[in-house]
């Protein structure tokens, strides 16, 4: 049985940067979770980021480019916590390296989790193009990333494997 990797605050756990959760109501998520092939992740808590926290975006660049060193991570303070989502990220591939996952679905525009977008670096809620730095690593790795609003398309793909 393929397990799956999901984002934990899409399981409703109050690990978002503002204490919150952004819980996804989806039928297929309830069948993977009764199944038991969910396995829980939360890059930036795992890596030892407290709950809340300041909000953090990608500068210069998106996950790819924080991976290689062209562009990093920092909170709306300054702080920069770039080698904080590397680990956290890292985290995420041993987890998925672990369960033998090649299937993760992640939470939308996250520096961490984003698949397709994530938020331009200003914060000032404008979205760009780009992943996070977990999803851009466990591409590089083989693993298939889906935003969350994509589980149907993840659950076709684990279908075909």
């Amino acid at each position: 049985m393929e397990k799956v990797l999901v984002s934990a605050c899409l399981l409703g756990r109050r690990v978002r940067y503002d204490g919150g959760a952004k819980s996804l109501a989806s039928e297929i998520l309830a069948q993977w979770q009764a199944e038991g092939r969910v396995v829980s992740v939360c890059p930036e808590v795992d890596a030892g980021l407290p709950t809340p926290r300041p909000p953090a975006e990608i500068i210069a660049g998106d996950g790819g480019g924080v991976l290689t060193g062209s562009a990093q991570v920092v909170d709306r303070d300054g702080t920069d916590l770039t080698e904080v989502f590397r680990q956290g990220a890292s985290l995420a591939l041993q987890l998925c390296r672990e369960h033998d996952i090649k299937v993760a679905v992640l939470t939308e525009h996250s520096p961490s989790c984003g698949s397709t977008q994530i938020y331009d670096g200003s914060f000032s809620g404008v979205k760009r193009a780009g992943a996070g730095v977990t999803a851009a690593l466990l591409r590089q790795h083989g693993v298939r990333v889906y935003g969350q609003h994509e589980i149907v398309d993840a659950w076709r793909t684990i279908k075909e494997l």
